[in-house]
């Protein structure tokens, strides 16, 4: 009786990275995501465990992978052919199908979120940037703080999404696409009230004085020669400043 030889060990890096994901979150989904080891899920899927180490040397460096292709999985058909929320609807629906292909393991993650908070940050994190992604994909903006609102947003109907997928035990996962084209729906109606807001009022500039209509006289009229002084009061006046000013006193002040 021949012995059974062990599976091919994958030549390029993704098919690697492939086998070495659906083997750890199948062994997650036994033994629970606290207790899962890389190196023995390179054992479970027959893979050098040197090749392993360098390629995942935690298990938030498989995370990172794993959002990666579900990321990859999702852009890799986007089109420019429908409406943004059917473009969001199908990017989405693509990156679960990934989750739905480990989804054993995947709630194992899940349900141990809550008693592990760094992970949850991370997650949190690598969430933010594909949605991101997802939304440019789509063609809405990202950019600025309305950029932000809408990433906000998609994450809201990501998670929203995606504990409907976890109590969804269908084979079409229509009660799941149900929940997602209703949170799209809802993103999309506050998007739409967001942005008929009316914008800031710019600050409106001073205008110059206008010029008095005596003032207006003069100038056609041209300069006129200065009334005679009085009595030489008003050189009196300036000669009693200018010492009032010398003693260290302060003179008045300019006009404002």
């Amino acid at each position: 009786m021949s012995e059974s030889l062990p599976p091919p060990v994958p030549a390029d890096d993704q098919a690697f990275d492939e086998a070495l994901i659906a083997a750890a979150f199948r062994l997650a989904a036994t033994e629970g995501w606290r207790n899962l080891r890389i190196a023995a899920a390179a054992r479970a899927a027959g893979l050098p465990l040197a090749r392993a180490r360098l390629r995942f040397p935690s298990r938030a460096v498989l995370l990172v992978r794993f959002g990666r292709m579900a990321d990859a999985a999702a852009l890799a058909e986007a089109t420019e052919e429908e409406g943004i929320r059917e473009r969001l609807f199908a990017m989405l629906m693509r990156r679960l199908d990934l989750f739905q292909a480990n989804r054993e393991g995947v709630l194992a993650l899940l349900e141990s979120l809550p008693f592990r908070p760094r992970t949850a940050l991370l997650l949190a994190a690598l969430t933010e940037v594909s949605m991101s992604w997802i939304l440019g994909a789509a063609g809405a903006g990202t950019a600025g703080l309305a950029g932000k609102l809408r990433v906000k947003g998609l994450i809201a109907v990501w998670v929203w999404t995606l504990r409907a997928w976890q109590r969804d035990h269908t084979a079409d996962l229509a009660p799941t696409m149900a929940a997602l084209d209703a949170a799209l729906a809802r993103a999309e109606r506050a998007a739409g009230w967001l942005a008929s807001l009316p914008a800031p009022r710019p600050t409106p500039k001073a205008q110059p004085e206008e010029t008095p209509p005596a003032a207006e006289e003069s100038k056609e009229n041209g300069p006129k020669e200065d009334a005679p002084k009085e009595d030489g009061r008003e050189d009196g006046a300036k000669e009693d400043g200018a010492r009032e000013d010398g003693d260290g006193e302060k003179g008045p002040e300019p006009p404002a």
